[in-house]
């Protein structure tokens, strides 16, 4: 093979890599918590790492986190959760549909606006998650894993943002 051609090969590669990078690192993440590690709460875990990691993407690296994509992601979370079918694909179209209708607003913000608002989001969604799912199975549910979840994503977030945020920085210093 040429020089140029190789080199034009690892370079798409590399491209391909960055951009599958974002979906990678989110499907990563939700295959290693609905392994059993013996983390207290793990179960309320995944959705906290959901709802971040997509949010996050969606806010700064919007192509890479396409409405498509977010549909396969919602679609693997059902998979591995216990929930009903459909309502991670459901709550993860709706934080993505929104982050990406605030994006320009909230980009220029401080991060303790980027945050309040994912926690809004989140608390919105896991609201919405209970009663989908209370109204599905036809029954209450009780509000105590609810209240853990929210409090699990809005906790989780500036970790997980820090981590993230370094990624993104990595990945757009690569692009230059």
């Amino acid at each position: 093979m040429p020089p140029d051609l190789a080199r034009d090969v690892w370079r798409r590669l590399d491209t391909v890599a960055r951009a599958a990078f974002p979906a990678a690192l989110t499907a990563l993440g939700l295959l290693l918590f609905a392994v059993p590690l013996g983390l207290p709460e793990q179960a309320a875990l995944a959705p906290a790492f959901l709802f971040a990691s997509v949010y996050f993407w969606t806010l700064f690296r919007p192509a890479a986190m396409a409405l498509p994509l977010v549909f396969v992601l919602g679609m693997f979370a059902d998979l591995l959760g216990s929930g009903p079918l459909g309502l991670d694909v459901i709550l993860l179209l709706l934080v993505a549909a929104l982050a990406r209708r605030w994006r320009r607003l909230l980009v220029r913000q401080s991060f303790l606006v980027v945050w309040l608002a994912f926690s809004a989001l989140a608390a919105a969604a896991i609201a919405l998650s209970v009663a989908l799912t209370a109204l599905l199975s036809l029954t209450w549910l009780p509000l105590t894993p609810a209240l853990m979840e929210v409090g699990f994503a809005i906790g989780f977030y500036p970790l997980l943002a820090v981590l993230l945020t370094r990624a993104h920085r990595r990945l757009a210093a690569a692009e230059v």
